[in-house]
């Protein structure tokens, strides 16, 4: 299948970037923004100040004599400008989790091997405990010096920053991977691989400067880094920089919002509530009859038929690109339905990141879409059922892992990078996710599990938060000999379980969930794949701030909780 693109927009390093913004976009909206969430001002920053505001930070960092510099804060305007006045100086940037606890933040900027950090108030502690340990440039950006390095500048610093010639196959950004820092690796990613996203991302959605998109992920994330902040601004789109979670949805119709980068999970909560509401409203038949009568309809119609939905949530919201898991295949249709552009994505930090993606004329339900242009992607090992690990081809992939060349010669092999991702190509070119290798389960008899496949089942439970399926040994005596079990932690919303058991006691929830889960999963799974036994919490999995579950981290909580009884 030959899948239709856009011409695209070629950049080869980030100092051209800023030059669109001087010139291409100067008198267009970079960035809107309030200062807190009850201001009723809203502040616009055009993108000539946004360029203006670069320059001078990268030449009065230039005067310190940095090298590599670390960035933590929340989203707001500062880090934008600080990321491009680091990169576009010549210096290495490395942006830090914000929600990392102080002694794990402490370890990444030592292990960064960084020498200049520009962090906000509230990570002051950190800072200092770190300043006691390392030397160390500490420059907060709500304290006037940092103001002053945006708004002033000597014509010398200028002339030494405008000579500054960038080597675009350097390492430029160093980004640490999700996880616990102790297990962490460093990614080396340089401009040219991110440009080289970026124009591959420019071929696949058609995003104008009269777009305005919501920034709530955390910026750290290259996923959010490059596709809402780099790929959004060279586009010339407005930035609104979000108030918070909590607020995302007022925020979508103050900013008239027209697209957002998110994960699946914050999609799939917001499908939940426009279901429960037409549920609530007595409205779902009709709704589902409407929905497959429209369904292959333009997207206008849809978005007129459906107006008190898209009205729910902004009034003006059109774009919506998701990645970082598998995103719920009924979520998905549904959004589609109503009207919403949906792009699914793939990729990874080790390769700047995205790989995979829809666009408008090309998407297939419960596919992450296909190699985005001049990326190659294929499987290896792949075993009877036709699904192996992906490896990929790109212009994009990583310099390495900083200090690690034994990790980096585990996923680089040759051109390839293996992904550690399992999942298969159909004939169309369409990429499809099964499961991460690393928490793949192979039973005794060889039979595979993937646990999100079981997962997403469990999840449709209208009362479940969120789950994790996992599989347990029993190292008994007299049951040593049996297979491996499968288990499933099943966080219930404690409201919404009310809803489904009013008269139920707490002491019956389990019985109960393991019932539904037995109508849900076991009746339509295979004997191998199904749920032999659970755990119910209202205690929200360990997550990181992209919201994927640390594994490894639950896994150490639910072995000590059933080994201790």
């Amino acid at each position: 299948m030959k899948n239709k693109i856009y011409e695209g927009q070629e950049l080869k390093d980030f100092r051209e970037l800023v030059s669109l913004y001087k010139n291409k976009y100067k008198n267009l909206v970079a960035f809107e923004f309030k200062r807190n969430p009850k201001a009723k001002e809203h502040i616009k920053i055009t993108y000539a100040k946004f360029a203006k505001d670069i320059e001078n930070l990268g030449a009065n960092l230039m005067r310190l004599h940095l090298k590599r510099v670390c960035l933590v804060s929340d989203n707001r305007y500062e880090w934008f400008v600080s990321y491009l006045a680091i990169t576009t100086a010549g210096l290495e940037v490395v942006p830090l989790d914000k929600a990392l606890p102080d002694n794990e933040l402490e370890d990444s900027i030592i292990r960064s091997g960084a020498d200049g950090i520009i962090y906000s108030r509230k990570y002051s502690k950190a800072v200092e405990n770190t300043k006691n340990k390392i030397k160390i440039d500490a420059i907060c950006m709500d304290n006037s010096f940092f103001r002053n390095m945006i708004r002033n500048t000597m014509h010398t610093n200028n002339k030494y920053y405008r000579k500054v010639k960038i080597d675009n196959k350097k390492m430029s950004i160093m980004l640490f991977t999700s996880g616990t820092t102790n297990i962490s690796k460093a990614v080396m990613i340089s401009q040219y691989a991110i440009c080289q996203d970026l124009y591959a991302l420019s071929q696949m959605i058609d995003i104008k400067t009269t777009d305005t998109f919501l920034s709530f992920l955390p910026l750290h994330h290259t996923f959010e880094s490059t596709t809402t902040f780099l790929f959004g601004t060279s586009c010339g789109l407005t930035v609104a920089i979000c108030d918070g979670l909590r607020y995302i949805l007022p925020n979508l119709s103050e900013f008239h919002v027209t697209g957002f980068v998110g994960v699946p999970l914050v999609l799939e909560i917001m499908y939940k509530k426009i279901m429960k509401t037409i549920e609530e409203q007595h409205k779902t038949k009709i709704v589902n009859f409407m929905r497959k009568i429209f369904r292959h309809a333009p997207i206008g119609v849809k978005r007129f038929i459906f107006k008190d939905i898209i009205n729910a949530l902004g009034g003006s919201l059109r774009i919506l690109i998701t990645g970082g898991a598998a995103m719920d295949k009924d979520a998905l249709q549904a959004f589609n339905d109503f009207g919403f552009d949906v792009h699914q994505g793939y990729g990874l930090t080790e390769t700047s990141p995205v790989i995979a993606g829809e666009n408008s004329f090309n998407k297939r339900n419960g596919s992450v879409g296909y190699p985005l242009p001049g990326i190659e992607i294929k499987v290896a090992d792949v075993d009877e059922n036709g699904i192996g690990e992906l490896i990929v081809k790109t212009p994009t992939i990583m310099n390495g892992y900083y200090k690690n060349d034994e990790a980096t010669k585990e996923v680089v092999k040759g051109e390839w990078f293996y992904t550690g991702d399992l999942g298969y190509v159909d004939k169309d070119g369409f990429v499809f996710i099964t499961g991460r290798k690393k928490s793949m389960i192979v039973l005794k008899n060889g039979k595979k599990i993937f646990p999100e496949e079981l997962e997403s089942l469990i999840n449709k439970i209208p009362y479940v938060s969120e789950c994790m399926v996992f599989s347990y040994e029993n190292f008994s005596k007299k049951d040593r000999n049996m297979d491996t079990d499968l288990w499933a932690e099943i966080v219930y919303n404690k409201e919404e379980i009310k809803n489904v058991y009013p008269n139920a006691k707490i002491g019956e929830y389990k019985k109960l969930i393991f019932d539904d889960i037995k109508k849900n999963v076991n009746e339509i799974m295979p004997a191998y794949k199904h749920i032999k036994k659970i755990i119910i919490t209202e205690e929200p999995l360990i997550k990181t701030t992209t919201q994927k579950v640390k594994r490894n981290e639950e896994m150490k909580k639910i072995k000590d909780l059933i080994e201790t009884k």
